[in-house]
């Protein structure tokens, strides 16, 4: 699915949120792979799980025709500083509900963009019928969580010691969700 495009300024910033389109492959893949070797805060290190840009291209274009789907793209100067990504399926069961996840270049951490990328996501689900946001934070990302709450969602659970970081500690992931009546 698609969005509107919006425009933002955050301590001198402007950058837009759009729907991300197949032209955004390549950038999309390096962006990424740079957003993984600036932060434990994801699942992946720089170069696991690697996604080329035919990838991307299918991804883009699955996101655009599914109606539970949404991939946005924060755009600074033409160059993409952030994305986020909402995925559902079709399952009866779970139909009602998304999976968001997010990632922002580090130059642009405090400039808004992660914020702006949720609040469009969730607005985005809450007009279309999408009952449930669900994601996972790394229990040392206080300020995700801070942020995560201010916006409705709730930890609804601790997977207690779900990752090995670099320091070779364990680290717990804190799953939550924003239900829309």
């Amino acid at each position: 699915m698609r969005i509107d495009s919006k425009e933002y300024i955050v301590h001198d910033v402007h950058y837009t949120i759009r729907s991300a389109v197949e032209e955004d492959a390549k950038e999309l893949s390096e962006v990424r792979l740079q957003i993984d070797g600036e932060t434990e805060n994801l699942d992946r290190e720089k170069g696991e799980d690697f996604i080329d840009k035919e990838g991307f291209e299918s991804i883009i274009l699955e996101d655009t025709e599914s109606p539970t789907n949404l991939f946005l793209v924060a755009e600074v100067d033409g160059r993409i500083a952030g994305f986020s990504r909402c995925a559902g399926n079709q399952l009866k069961r779970t139909s009602h509900r998304v999976e968001f996840g997010i990632g922002v270049l580090k130059e642009f951490w405090g400039c808004g963009i992660g914020k702006n990328l949720l609040l469009e996501s969730i607005q985005w689900a809450d007009s279309n019928g999408i009952k449930k946001v669900c994601l996972s934070v790394l229990e040392t990302n206080e300020k995700a969580i801070t942020l995560y709450e201010k916006y409705g969602f709730e930890i609804e659970g601790v997977l207690k010691k779900d990752k090995k970081l670099s320091n070779g500690k364990y680290y717990s992931t804190i799953v939550m969700g924003r239900f829309c009546e």
